[in-house]
């Protein structure tokens, strides 16, 4: 009798499990939600600073993030902070991550912040050997640079080119350019600056030239392994000498400005001294119309002085629309 109450109790215990395997809910994964309008928000004013640092246009920037990372939701945007299917390659150092994609596990890179990863896209177009035919193109022409992105491989996909192109109308992205460009014709409506209050190798429409849009990363940037902050409304010398704990001549000296300087919104000013020469894989730059030293200068990151010596330039010099400008090297004596 024992026994069948043993076997009777062994019956009941196992129906029970095998009742908890059937009724077991399934786990349904957490969406992350996302959408243009907020990628937009959070990102289109890196874009237009990275636009200033390197020339790549911001709505070709904003396009790609998008579409490769699925506004931010991509299991590799998510994880590894990578908003542009940049692989490893073997020049990466950094950390890594695995994902399928032509081929299985493949190695992408991994990022600590999201604006690294729109820092290194940047650097890795304007570095790269097979995209430097892009920096020749009109920065304004946005489908010049989506079809020359696809031409140079970046993605496999051949409707590639064409995404990039509605992505970008369908969210008009380009105006995010425009901004980028059209302080040199828009100079009048903007904050006049006193002539004699800027040094005569800065002139007031150069000044002005890097534009009025506004970072919402953080507040230092990096360019050329140099630290830097962009002007915002209301930020006086003074105010950023107090800020970022400045002596009251380092301003000037980092930027090559006199003394008495009115920093102007959008400008880009340094916080230590630039380097003597570019970062590695920016050899030239081909000026455009309303460039001069000094805009290059702040652009990449360089002395002024180091960038008239290796251009056998003297101070005060004006480079000619298309001319080619020596980076990390003097230019040859003939």
């Amino acid at each position: 009798m024992r026994i069948i109450k043993y076997l009777l109790l062994i019956i009941l215990v196992l129906a029970g499990l095998n009742s908890c395997r059937v009724s077991r809910s399934v786990v349904t994964p957490v969406n992350i939600t996302g959408s243009a309008a907020n990628y937009i928000s959070t990102y289109s004013d890196l874009a237009v600073s990275e636009m200033r640092r390197t020339g790549v246009p911001a709505s070709i920037t904003l396009a790609q993030g998008m579409l490769e990372s699925d506004f931010g939701r991509s299991s590799l945007a998510r994880l590894g902070n990578n908003h542009f299917g940049i692989k490893c390659h073997n020049d990466w150092n950094g950390q890594t991550i695995r994902q399928h994609d032509d081929s299985r596990n493949e190695c992408f890179r991994k990022y600590r912040r999201p604006e690294d990863s729109f820092y290194d896209h940047s650097d890795f177009l304007r570095s790269g050997s097979r995209y430097r035919f892009l920096f020749d193109l009109d920065p304004l022409d946005y489908k010049a640079w989506a079809r020359g992105l696809k031409k140079a491989g970046y993605a496999t996909n051949p409707e590639y080119a064409n995404m990039l192109i509605r992505k970008i109308e369908e969210n008009k992205l380009d105006s995010y350019d425009r901004g980028y460009t059209s302080s040199i014709n828009n100079a009048q409506d903007k904050t006049p600056v006193k002539e004699e209050t800027v040094p005569s190798k800065t002139s007031q429409q150069e000044t002005i030239t890097f534009g009025d849009v506004l970072a919402r990363a953080p507040r230092i940037l990096e360019n050329n392994r140099v630290q830097y902050i962009i002007v915002k409304d209301g930020d006086t010398k003074e105010k950023l000498e107090n800020e970022f704990q400045l002596l009251k001549w380092e301003l000037a000296r980092y930027n090559d400005l006199n003394d008495n300087f009115i920093p102007v919104p959008g400008q880009i000013l340094y916080l230590e001294p630039k380097r003597e020469k570019s970062d590695a894989g920016l050899e030239f730059h081909t000026t455009a119309k309303g460039e001069t030293m000094h805009f290059i200068s702040q652009k990449y990151g360089i002395k002024l002085k180091s960038l008239l010596e290796m251009n056998r330039m003297a101070d005060g010099d004006i480079p000619v629309p298309g001319q080619k400008i020596w980076m990390q090297s003097q230019k040859p004596a003939n």
